[in-house]
């Protein structure tokens, strides 16, 4: 995903009313800038961080500029802006970068009964898709205060429809298709991925049994500059009990 123009950067002074953040810009002004992330952001909102925004060059927008990355703790970054992360997969699959999912008849949105995917492969000629996928964001890594351990958690915070795809995607291998949870991990500082007990101990119950049941559950590391976003590397994934994954304080 090139950026043309290239990002630009600011300041952040705050977000508020979920949706919003102010910044300073480099020429000094005050900007308000469109936040389409409905987390908590936990560790990605620090006030006085640095920023990476993108102009929509619509002045009939109300706010049209938009905040997609964060300089976070220890240096790293981390983007913000979820409607990136399915656009950040389907690119890489059609790029043939994912190996585990290889580009089939990609489809975006597709409906399987009373759900929604993210991505699907394979649907062409009438016929149903074969592998169903869902995308998650990732960016809660260690804090200021923690070392530089590199786990990323997921969810941010209890998330009842994150819990709801997980019994989807259950279904879905029950139904006899491929069933793939994808975690999009926006932070340049990942090492592994694990599900956070300790914020949403329900899914991260789901996600150990999706996993036994056949669900597949891959991650891939984010690569972020002002001039380019993309997929760039896969990342373990460790289903162990919170208590085991060491180092991991969030």
């Amino acid at each position: 995903m090139k950026f043309d123009p290239p990002l630009q950067h600011g300041t952040l002074v705050r977000r508020y009313k979920r949706f919003l953040a102010d910044i300073v810009t480099e020429a000094g002004d005050t900007l308000t800038l469109h936040c389409p992330n409905t987390g908590s952001m936990k560790h990605c909102a620090p006030e006085g961080a640095a920023v990476l925004y993108s102009d929509s060059g619509n002045p009939q927008r109300k706010y049209r500029h938009t905040w997609e990355a964060v300089q976070v703790a220890h240096g790293h970054w981390a983007g913000v802006n979820t409607s990136r992360t399915n656009a950040l997969v389907a690119e890489a699959i059609l790029a043939g970068r994912l190996p585990a999912l290889a580009n089939d008849a990609l489809q975006r949105e597709v409906r399987w009964g009373d759900s929604r995917f993210d991505l699907a492969l394979g649907a062409r000629d009438g016929e149903p898709p074969h592998t169903l996928i869902e995308v998650k964001n990732v960016t809660l890594g260690p804090g200021p205060d923690d070392p530089d351990h590199g786990i990323l958690i997921f969810p941010d915070a209890v998330t009842l429809r994150g819990q709801k795809h997980l019994q989807t995607l259950m279904q879905v291998v029950q139904a006899g298709q491929r069933a793939v949870l994808v975690f999009c991990v926006q932070h340049t500082g990942a090492c592994q991925v694990r599900p956070a007990d300790e914020i949403d101990p329900a899914y991260g119950a789901l996600l150990r049994q999706a996993s036994q049941a056949g669900v597949e559950i891959l991650a891939w590391k984010t690569r972020i500059s002002a001039d380019e976003m993309a997929l760039a590397e896969p990342l373990p994934v460790v289903l162990a009990g919170a208590a085991d994954a060491s180092g991991a304080n969030a």
